[in-house]
């Protein structure tokens, strides 16, 4: 298959990599020119939990018009780019063309849509991977649990089932769901309890889960987040959502979570699709979110000294 990773930070070397590794034609389209240009020199380097190898086999482009009409295009930026990206790959689309949608927060597959017919949008969830780059043209990963694929109205398809066994085959461990809005929400509750208290106490996922007022916190925002999604007629799969968030960070103690990555480089965060979401949502339905809301307003205050430096 001819694919097109769009936004090769970090989750998305690993895709294109793992991908390219495979056999599959594929494309890292990004604007970051140092990497971009470091993987088309030595190719891309991986290392963690895929082992360490290098791919030297990938095309590189700064732009979707780069790579031309592709099978599958995965948009990897953050939520701030997708409307951007969405546009440009738009006229780009063939009639079977798959556009997955793969970011962290909610309403990933509907910003998506505001520019591509959502009968070519299929989303993606990515757990456990801890992953980050080290240097242009490195990524590394510190675990690599599971990748969630579903239709963006939900039905477990022949065509979700076709992509589920390219990643397969590529070594993933990935499955596809027919019920798209619980896989996101799940992932969702792993996302509030580490993004913003890793990045608000800069810590690790094992640092954070080591300090018993900082991991505290985090099952604040978790319980938040639940609540919520209970409201929203949420059928979670677990009736413990702590015990199960405590689970899933207990299997990358090493990882660092984009919102804390993107503070130690000065920059700003999704804070507004994750944690900002909670308090955005609950607000709507009368309902109370402290510890989202004052973790909010801490990264959004030292944020804006980012841009003032």
């Amino acid at each position: 298959m001819k694919i097109a990773i769009v936004g090769t930070g970090a989750m998305g070397s690993v895709y294109a990599a793992l991908l390219g590794k495979a056999g599959h034609e594929v494309w890292t389209i990004d604007t970051w020119p140092e990497h971009i240009d470091a993987i088309a020199t030595s190719g891309l380097r991986v290392s963690g939990a895929s082992g360490n190898l290098v791919v030297d086999n990938l095309h590189v482009g700064r732009a979707p018009r780069d790579a031309g009409p592709c099978d599958v295009w995965i948009i990897a930026t953050k939520a701030s780019a997708v409307d951007e990206v969405a546009v440009e790959i738009a006229p780009l689309l063939e009639p079977d063309s798959i556009v997955m949608a793969f970011q962290n927060g909610l309403g990933a597959g509907e910003r998506v849509a505001r520019h591509i017919p959502p009968d070519h949008i299929l989303i993606g969830i990515a757990e456990g991977f801890g992953s980050s780059i080290p240097e242009p043209g490195h990524v590394h990963h510190e675990g690599m649990r599971l990748i969630r694929i579903g239709e963006m109205h939900g039905g477990l398809t022949n065509r979700a089932q076709r992509i589920e066994q390219v990643w397969r085959d590529a070594g993933f461990n990935v499955r596809a769901f027919a019920d798209v809005t619980l896989m996101i929400w799940e992932k969702f509750l792993c996302n509030v309890t580490l993004s913003a208290p890793c990045a608000a106490f800069d810590a690790t996922v094992g640092e954070l889960m080591a300090d018993p007022d900082a991991w505290k916190v985090a099952l604040g925002c978790t319980s938040e987040a639940y609540q919520l999604g209970v409201a929203q007629g949420i059928s979670f799969s677990f009736d413990d959502p702590l015990r199960y968030v405590t689970d899933f960070a207990a299997t990358i103690p090493n990882a660092s979570p984009s919102m804390r990555l993107d503070h130690l480089a000065r920059r700003r965060s999704e804070i507004d699709v994750i944690n900002g979401m909670v308090v955005t949502l609950s607000l709507e339905l009368g309902l109370s979110a402290p510890y989202n809301e004052t973790l909010c307003a801490i990264l959004r205050h030292r944020e804006a000294k980012f841009e003032m430096d």
